[in-house]
């Protein structure tokens, strides 16, 4: 009796340390693809008002301005497509697991 309530509880214990593994991991995964979307927005970004001929501002350029001062810039600023846009088809990978 004693033997088969250890080997339940640690085969409990090997489920939740699995299942703790598994949602780390995905919350990770999250992490990383808003961070890696962040990115690719930026750079979209910085390639637009460099298409426009234009310089994008860092932070660092409104060091010592008051918060008013820099209200009037807008990086999500909506643009007039100078150029068409390309149709891409999103493929999801296979995550056989």
């Amino acid at each position: 009796m004693t033997s088969s309530g250890a080997r339940h509880v640690g085969n409990i214990a090997s489920i939740i340390t699995g299942t703790v593994a598994e949602v780390t991991r995905e919350i990770g995964e999250w992490i990383t693809d808003a961070i890696e979307m962040n990115e690719a927005a930026a750079a979209a970004r910085k390639d637009a008002a460099e298409q426009r001929g234009e310089e994008l501002l860092d932070d660092d350029d409104f060091a010592g301005t008051a918060v008013q001062d820099r209200a009037d810039v807008s990086y999500d600023a909506e643009v007039e497509p100078t150029t068409s846009f390309v149709e891409a088809e999103v493929v999801e990978p296979n995550n056989d697991r």
